[in-house]
C-alpha cells in the first residue's frame, strides 16, 4: 500500500467524483481509476458504491477513509515536525571540552547559541582531551574540543582556534621584564603544568625536547586557575595559550612572548559514521560561524 493512493482515494471520496479529484490533484483520470482499484486489490474490499448516480463509499470504503485520514495526518504531521526540527533544533547535546578550553570559549557558546535555539540544552563534559577523544569515540558525548591533532581515521575534523603559547611568570621573575624569551632560556625553571591526562602536558615536553631540554616539572593539576596561583605563589613558571591572560591577575602574573612559540591549535571533532541530529549540526555551524574570525589570534 503506498501513501500516495491513500492520498489519491481521500481525495475521490472529498469530490466525489473521479473527474474533479482528477482535475484537484492535476493526474489523468485513468491514472486515478487505476489508483483506487489497486488500493482495492490490496485491501480486498470496494472502496465506492458505483452502482448509484453519486459516487459513495461503501461500509468498507467508511472504515479505510477514516484511517487513511489518520494515516496521512500523521504523515504530514510527521513531515512538519522534521521541517521543524531543521529550523528550530531540539533535544539534548553533550559537548566535551577541556577545562582550559571550557573557560575561555564555552560560555560564549552557551549564551550565544541558546539565544538562538533555546529548546536545546547543552550538558558540558570538562575532561582532558585524551578522555574527551575516548568518549566521542564511544558514543558517549556528541562532539568534542580538544588540541589537535587527532585521529582522522575515527573522527571527522573541524578548524576551531589556533593561537601562540606565552610564558606566564610571577612579577619578581628573572625573566619577566624581557620582551621575549627562547625556549632554552627556561631549561633551569621550574615548570608547573596540566596533568598527564591533558594534551598540553606532551605539546609542550615535546617542544621542551626540540628546544634541547626536558622541563623541570614540580607541579601538575587538572586546574588551570590553580596552576596560575601556583605561579603566582612564585612556585615555577608555566607555557599556556595567550587568551587565558584576560581570565588572570594582571597585577601579579606577567605574561612574555616566546620565540618561535608552540602554536595551540583546536579541532571540533565528532565521530565517523555517526548520526549528527539536526541540533547537533546547528551547534557545529554556530560554532564555525561564531569563532570564525578568531581562528589565528596574532602575537
Amino acid at each position: 500500500m503506498e501513501l500516495k493512493d491513500l492520498r489519491y482515494f481521500t481525495e475521490v471520496a472529498n469530490y466525489g467524483s473521479f473527474t474533479k479529484a482528477a482535475a484537484n490533484t492535476y493526474i489523468s483520470q485513468p491514472t486515478l481509476s487505476k489508483s483506487i482499484k489497486k488500493l482495492e486489490s490490496e485491501l480486498k474490499v470496494e472502496l465506492f458504491e458505483r452502482s448509484t448516480r453519486k459516487l459513495m463509499l461503501t461500509d468498507a470504503g467508511e472504515i479505510v477513509y477514516k484511517q487513511a485520514i489518520k494515516i496521512l495526518g500523521a504523515t504530514d504531521e510527521l513531515s512538519t515536525l522534521l521541517d521543524d526540527l531543521m529550523n528550530l533544533p531540539t533535544g539534548d547535546i553533550k559537548i566535551g571540552i577541556p577545562p582550559l578550553i571550557g573557560t575561555l570559549f564555552f560560555p560564549t557558546i552557551a549564551k550565544n547559541f541558546g539565544i538562538l535555539y533555546p529548546e536545546v540544552s547543552l550538558e558540558l563534559i570538562e575532561l582532558g582531551a585524551k578522555r574527551i577523544e575516548h568518549l566521542v569515540d564511544q558514543g558517549e558525548v556528541d562532539i568534542g574540543i580538544i588540541v589537535l591533532p587527532s585521529d582522522k581515521t575515527k573522527f571527522n575534523t573541524l578548524p576551531f582556534i589556533k593561537e601562540q603559547f606565552m610564558l606566564y611568570t610571577y612579577k619578581e621573575h628573572i625573566l619577566a621584564e624581557k620582551k621575549a624569551v627562547e625556549l632554552l632560556q627556561l631549561a633551569e625553571e621550574n615548570f608547573i603544568l596540566f596533568n598527564r591526562e591533558f594534551a598540553l602536558h606532551e605539546l609542550i615536553i615535546n617542544h621542551c625536547q626540540k628546544a634541547g631540554f626536558y622541563p623541570n616539572i614540580v607541579y601538575e593539576s587538572s586546574q588551570w586557575d590553580l596552576i596560575t596561583e601556583l605561579v603566582r605563589s612564585e612556585l615555577g613558571i608555566t607555557l599556556l595559550p595567550k587568551s587565558i591572560f584576560a581570565k588572570m591577575d594582571q597585577n601579579a602574573i606577567k605574561m612574555i612572548p616566546l620565540s618561535s612559540p608552540p602554536m595551540w591549535e583546536l579541532g571540533i571533532i565528532t565521530k565517523k559514521d555517526r548520526y549528527q541530529s539536526f541540533a547537533v549540526r546547528s551547534l557545529l555551524q554556530f560554532i564555525t560561524e561564531e569563532f570564525s574570525g578568531t581562528k589565528e589570534q596574532a602575537p
